[in-house]
């Protein structure tokens, strides 16, 4: 349950449309359910405005399936990352409404499309590093928010980048995507005014050492205003752009 969700259930009861019985009905499994191998966490909407994701490394196929079937009694957009194709086959065999996203090996369960708030920019550097900066931004849109993306715009083609600055400036935040030497966030920092949310990738040759290279980077840089995040780590970055771009767009 959601913060509107909660408001329209308490409205409901002081109009006498529903009764006591039956709110106390819809909370009382807030704010965790015990499934045995996982205590799932109910009460998130109503602190972070979006729901538990369910991270799928390490579960099973059907404990992901059980996770995301109790989430969906009460949520709309509900994620599943880093699905592989077992778990992503189950959630597809599930029953459950959903949206598979294979490039981001991501699964959307309970889709719902709506008009998002502000704007974040998702912009990376090569396609090789499109898969994160894919579930940095399905993961934003399924958060609410306005999401456009800018691929392929990597600092040895700079131009590539420069035919989007108009754009970038319209956003409330920016999420980099980058691999190899980490550049591309330092760059867009230095061009615009707005709050940049670095992502290295583990995209690279050997001295890359799996996205440890550009992490550093991307750590040591000299431009102002740019956060990072963990290696790959696409939907932490859209996380932390929708919260800036929220407050962006409430402040308008």
């Amino acid at each position: 349950m959601d913060r509107e969700a909660l408001r329209r259930l308490l409205d409901a009861v002081a109009a006498g449309v529903s009764s006591p019985a039956e709110a106390f009905a819809r909370l009382r499994d807030l704010p965790v359910q015990d499934l045995g191998f996982a205590r799932v966490d109910t009460h998130r909407a109503l602190r972070h405005g979006v729901p538990e994701a369910v991270f799928c490394p390490g579960k099973t196929p059907d404990q992901v399936v059980a996770i995301l079937r109790r989430l969906a009694e009460h949520h709309a957009n509900v994620l599943a990352t880093r699905a592989d194709g077992a778990v992503l086959d189950a959630i597809a065999a599930s029953g459950l409404a959903h949206r598979l996203h294979l490039e981001a090996r991501l699964a959307v369960v309970n889709p719902l499309v709506r008009d998002g708030d502000g704007l974040i920019a998702v912009v990376s550097a090569g396609t090789a590093d499109q898969p994160v900066a894919e579930e940095a931004a399905l993961t934003a849109e399924a958060m609410g928010n306005r999401v456009e993306r800018f691929y392929d715009c990597g600092v040895a083609g700079l131009h590539r980048l420069v035919a989007h600055l108009e754009r970038l400036h319209e956003s409330n935040v920016i999420v980099a995507v980058a691999g190899m030497e980490g550049a591309l966030p330092s760059v867009v920092a230095g061009l615009v005014d707005r709050p940049v949310i670095a992502v290295p990738t583990s995209v690279g040759y050997g001295a890359s050492l799996g996205g440890l290279a550009a992490l550093l980077a991307m750590l040591n840089t000299c431009a102002p205003g740019v956060s990072v995040v963990n290696i790959d780590n696409g939907y932490g970055a859209a996380a932390q752009a929708s919260q800036i771009n929220k407050l962006a767009a409430k402040a308008t």
